[in-house]
């Protein structure tokens, strides 16, 4: 079980993301509704995992994982992305994500992800 931050600007998927996360075990102990928000929510969470959106106002999701990566290098995100969005998964992976999941999300892609990233 781990302690996972969600960061998304959309309430439902946020929702979404939680209820398979705590269906799975896990534990949500921080949420954002953007990239600034994220940064500040990590540090005082200090979550096992973050699964990160890329398109966010304030501070998009790249943006997050660098200054989230730089102030932990250890940090685990798994990045959110719609279709299309290839160029910029490739720009968050360079930036310290270590994996990521395309929109609409699908159960069993979410938790290979997840179980993944955390050597489970």
């Amino acid at each position: 079980m781990a302690k996972v931050m969600v960061v998304d600007d959309a309430a439902f998927m946020r929702m979404m993301l939680k209820t398979m996360l705590t269906e799975e075990g896990h534990e949500i102990v921080a949420e954002a509704a953007n990239g600034l928000e994220a940064v500040q929510a990590y540090m005082s969470a200090k979550p096992d995992l973050v699964t990160m959106d890329i398109t966010m106002p304030e501070l998009d999701g790249v943006g997050a994982v660098r200054e989230i990566h730089r102030l932990d290098p250890r940090a685990k995100i798994i990045m959110c992305s719609a279709m299309g969005q290839k160029a910029m998964v490739i720009e968050a992976i360079t930036a310290g994500a270590k994996d990521f999941v395309v929109k609409p999300f699908q159960k069993e892609r979410v938790m290979e992800s997840v179980n993944k990233v955390l050597g489970l």
